[in-house]
């Protein structure tokens, strides 16, 4: 297993003392959108896989956990790119069970929602995901949580929403368009990554030894 692998396990370990409110909040969210299965998916991810992506950067600011990191052996950018794994998980689970969910619903209320519908709403919800976890955690490592927790939840909320805004109700993009999307959310991603990288205060390639890691 790799390091950001760890990292990425390490993180679950983390944010488990909250899985009540991590099955919670997205169990409310299918609720209200009951009616609506088409956006259940992108309510998932905006209101739910983002926030809790940015989970660990609250709990290592209310337990420092930067201590425990700073005696794990692993570089920083290792813990950075787990951090990022982390996210990729919790977007994978989140359209995993939520679009079973909306076809179920949409099904049983005899909405058209299939095939292409599904994947525009796939794709569409993954770029918002990138998006938003492109701009939280940059400011979540320079800044911290506390400091940054409220403009990184709200801005690519804000962002997504002013994008909704502007796009036609009826408008369907074809596949190429879709291909496009998830690789603009993957060029994110890994745009987002190399600032986090450089924005991080506490950035070094030392590796720090500890025998229980391996």
């Amino acid at each position: 297993m790799t390091d950001s692998a760890r990292v990425a396990l390490l993180d679950l370990r983390t944010v488990a003392p909250y899985r009540r409110q991590l099955v919670l909040t997205p169990l409310l969210v299918v609720a209200i959108m009951f009616n609506r299965p088409e956006f259940i998916v992108p309510g998932l991810i905006l209101l739910c896989a983002s926030t809790t992506a940015g989970y660990p950067f609250m709990v290592s600011d209310r337990t420092d956990l930067e201590t425990l990191y700073a005696v794990l052996p692993l570089t920083r950018r290792s813990l950075l790119l787990g951090h990022y794994l982390w996210a990729l998980a919790i977007f994978a689970v989140t359209a995993g069970l939520g679009t079973p969910a909306a076809l179920i619903l949409a099904r049983q209320q005899h909405i058209a929602f299939t095939g292409h519908a599904v994947a525009t709403v796939v794709a569409l919800s993954w770029t918002a995901f990138a998006l938003a976890v492109s701009i939280q955690f940059p400011l979540f490592v320079r800044f911290g949580f506390t400091r940054a927790g409220l403009l990184a939840t709200t801005l690519p909320i804000s962002l997504v929403a002013l994008a909704a805004s502007r796009v036609h109700l009826h408008f369907t993009p074809n596949t190429t368009v879709l291909v496009l999307l998830a690789a603009g959310g993957a060029a994110l991603l890994a745009a987002s990554a190399v600032v986090t990288a450089a924005l991080d205060p506490r950035r070094t390639g030392t590796r720090l030894m500890s025998s229980w890691w391996a």
